[in-house]
């Protein structure tokens, strides 16, 4: 059970270091390059950028009719 913690810590730390700091919280900006007609609905009516970043989503008010809170891109790969 121990190594399972320890793997898990090692996973979540090479997350935290595979993203960029940015305007979204733990997502880098390519993560959040999603183009409108792409974008994912990831939050509810109303949804502030800080409860939409809190789920782990991506925030964007600029574009008209199409969803502000929504899914990342996943990244691929990661450079150290």
């Amino acid at each position: 059970m121990e190594a399972r913690a320890l793997w898990l810590l090692a996973v979540v730390l090479a997350g935290a270091l595979c993203s960029s700091t940015g305007e979204f919280v733990g997502l880098s900006d390519n993560q959040c390059a999603v183009p409108a007609k792409d974008r994912v609905d990831c939050g509810y009516p109303e949804v502030t950028s800080e409860q939409c970043n809190s789920r782990g989503c991506c925030f964007d008010s600029s574009i008209p009719r199409v969803p502000w809170c929504f899914k990342p891109l996943q990244e691929t790969e990661c450079t150290f």
